[in-house]
């Protein structure tokens, strides 16, 4: 089942034409991640702090269906795809709620590993980590 984070879309989200600007949805995309890991009772800083760790992206791989338009209510998706030692591939997806439903707008997977926070070079994700998403 995949985690999901209702967003709206503000002035600050969009282009000149009122369309959400493309890069925006890596934002909305890294906010349903941060909030998809919190329920699991991972919250970034305190890892950071307790392991000296920290999850970076280190590949994007998106597709742009429809475009999001000012005031326009997303519901963004966050699903566990892969997990290895080193990274976890995420799934994710943004839709538009409507009155019949939702709309697909984008979708794609975000690939983030871990690294030492100090040196940031690639790590081991803790294993306190990896046992909480399975």
């Amino acid at each position: 089942m995949a985690f999901e984070l209702p967003i709206r879309v503000y002035w600050e989200d969009t282009d000149a034409g009122g369309i959400v600007f493309y890069a925006n949805y890596l934002k909305f995309f890294e906010r349903a991640r941060t909030e998809w890991l919190r329920s699991f009772g991972i919250h970034q800083q305190a890892l950071r702090d307790s392991s000296g760790g920290m999850f970076v992206v280190s590949e994007t791989q998106l597709k742009y269906h429809r475009p999001a338009r000012l005031d326009d209510e997303l519901l963004v998706t966050a699903r566990l795809l892969e997990n290895g030692r080193a990274s976890l591939t995420i799934e994710q997806q943004a839709f538009r709620k409507t009155t019949a439903g939702t709309e697909l707008l984008c979708e794609g997977t975000i690939r983030i590993g871990w690294v030492d926070a100090a040196t940031v070079k690639p790590a081991r994700i803790p294993q306190s980590v990896l046992d909480v998403l399975k």
